[in-house]
């Protein structure tokens, strides 16, 4: 079973090798808890719970629980990562979108584990959480693009459990930004990043990309996770575990 919808501006796919009703069920609710996603944490929504903070329409005592939540570990990984990971924005807002993507597929993930379900893989974006193995019994297929040829793919990762995060200038060009350097990152175009979890990967990713070519060496020091890099000119530096996962 495999389900695509459109939320938080992006496609979000669920697919579950289970054919149950309580499979039909948890997919059901991990699409509508994408969407209570959305409407609390997106930006571009005037009326969420982030956009009126920003508009300092609701007091911190007043934030929600998922809301502080984000917070906190907005400023934990902001921690871990010597600043690279930085929500808040140059005119002072709050934008928690770079962990908030990971950090959701991981709770959709949750749903479907709380249901049972052995075999599934989720994903938003360039954002993936997977378990288990795939419709022919193999472990989960996961491509790495091209970053200036979205339709070629230049690795093919296997997996049967974790996270695969890719940050790259496939489609909104050069967006993330330095916050040490205060510009926009521009040193790479593609960082993939392999983890326990998707949380965890999404938000290493995007600090990793920030930091630019010394990013990948950052990765290859945090225990448990692999990274794969391209640079502006095209050449390819990967983690020392990184190649374990070439093979089904």
């Amino acid at each position: 079973m495999k389900q695509v919808q459109l939320i938080m501006g992006m496609p979000v796919t669920v697919e579950v090798i289970e054919e149950t009703e309580e499979a039909r069920k948890a997919v059901a609710e991990v699409f509508d808890y994408f969407r209570y996603v959305d409407q609390k944490f997106s930006t571009y929504k005037d009326d969420s719970e982030i956009s009126q903070i920003n508009r300092g329409k609701i007091r911190e005592k007043n934030y929600s629980q998922d809301m502080k939540k984000v917070l906190k570990l907005s400023e934990e990984m902001k921690e871990k990562t010597n600043s690279y990971f930085d929500i808040k924005t140059l005119d002072g807002s709050l934008d928690p979108s770079g962990l908030v993507k990971g950090w959701a597929i991981l709770n959709a993930s949750k749903i479907l584990d709380k249901a049972g379900i052995e075999n599934y893989y989720v994903s938003a974006g360039d954002d993936i959480q997977l378990k288990g193995y795939n419709r022919d019994g193999q472990p989960w297929s996961v491509g790495i693009r091209h970053p200036d040829q979205p339709d070629k793919i230049v690795k093919v990762l296997f997996l049967t459990k974790g996270g695969v995060a890719t940050s790259g200038t496939y489609i909104r060009g050069q967006h993330i930004y330095d916050p040490i350097q205060k510009k926009v990152a521009d040193g790479i175009v593609s960082l993939t990043i392999i983890g326990p979890d998707i949380y965890q990967a999404d938000v290493y990713a995007t600090a990793a990309f920030s930091m630019g070519d010394d990013g990948i060496k950052f990765i290859d020091k945090l225990p448990g996770f692999e990274g794969y890099s391209i640079n502006k000119q095209g050449i390819a530096t990967f983690t020392s575990g990184f190649g374990r996962y070439l093979e089904p």
